[in-house]
């Protein structure tokens, strides 16, 4: 065995047994043990309880990207104050006072790939899961986890349309090709839309000029293009586990942003402009929106000055 498999085998028995107790538990309620949908999901639901093992994370990378925000005037007055040196020392002492502002405030530019990098192991855990099915049907390979060899000839034996779970865009087949690079194509279409969104409906014009943002703009393009490369050899199974992650992830964000938006962000305007609509007070430390336009003067008319002297009078009364 490998070092990578070495150190990914517990996860690789947690994610195994999890797999197949959902198997089970969909097998108990009549669908087939060896029917495609089946497996699929049983993949789906696993997705599911990882990703709700991640909202604390995912929390705390809000509230990071929030601080972030908060912080923008503080990076922007310290960029123009090293603004032209371009010594190693002045860099230096640039990185270590950004470095102690991201500290002082608990805070971490790097905090919004936390998810993503936790959700890997597992990723790559199931795709080792999945490969092995092959050697655990035929006995080559000792089960790992929940994953028998019974559950594992019953896994090679599924299919959707007639592709077995194993597949990837690699493998011979017309049918095949088609439906891998259809959920590819939407995999790289929820993250681009998942990063977008964050984007432009949650981030502040301050924050969206910062020479960091600029980098995360051109990942915006550059990681649905890896992942759709990547992603062609994948098997069918982890296409299925990346699809459903994607499409949490959007949702959950969606509801976020619309609920929680960050400071002077586009989704901020949006809520007050909403909670305007429905007469409700403005929240504390929101900028107040201006002023609906059927709530304005109408044309042509305009506002008659009043002297201190009737101004001090309306006060009396």
């Amino acid at each position: 065995m490998d070092w990578l498999g070495k150190l990914l085998l517990p996860l690789e028995w947690v994610v195994a047994w999890i797999l197949t107790f959902f198997h089970q538990v969909l097998t108990s309620i009549g669908m087939p043990a060896d029917g495609g949908w089946t497996w699929v999901a049983s993949i789906a639901l696993l997705t599911v309880v990882v990703r709700a093992l991640l909202i604390p994370l995912f929390v705390y990378q809000i509230k990071a990207q929030r601080k972030m925000q908060l912080l923008q005037p503080d990076i922007q007055r310290l960029q123009a104050k090293y603004k032209g040196k371009k010594d190693q020392f002045s860099r230096q002492q640039m990185a270590e006072e950004q470095q102690a502002l991201f500290k002082k405030h608990g805070t971490n530019p790097f905090a919004s790939c936390l998810p993503l990098l936790v959700q890997l192991p597992i990723f790559f855990s199931l795709f080792r899961v999945i490969r092995a099915t092959a050697a655990i049907a035929t006995g080559e390979q000792a089960p790992i986890g929940g994953l028998t060899q019974e559950l594992a000839q019953q896994a090679e034996a599924s299919s959707v349309f007639g592709i077995p779970l194993s597949a990837t865009f690699m493998s011979d087949g017309a049918a095949v090709k088609v439906l891998t690079a259809l959920l590819i194509i939407i995999m790289a279409a929820t993250q681009f839309l998942t990063q977008r969104q964050m984007m432009t409906k949650n981030m502040s014009e301050a924050a969206l000029n910062n020479p960091f943002m600029q980098q995360q703009k051109m990942l915006l393009y550059v990681m649905p293009v890896v992942f759709a490369i990547g992603g062609i050899y994948f098997p069918l199974g982890v296409l299925v586990y990346w699809l459903v992650s994607n499409t949490w992830t959007m949702v959950q964000q969606h509801v976020v942003i619309r609920n929680m938006p960050a400071p002077g962000s586009k989704a901020e305007k949006e809520m007050m402009e909403r909670r305007a609509r429905r007469g409700k007070e403005p929240l504390p430390g929101a900028k107040p929106i201006e002023m609906a336009e059927e709530a304005k003067p109408a044309s042509g008319q305009r506002q008659q000055p009043v002297s201190k002297n009737r101004q001090k009078n309306k006060k009396r009364k």
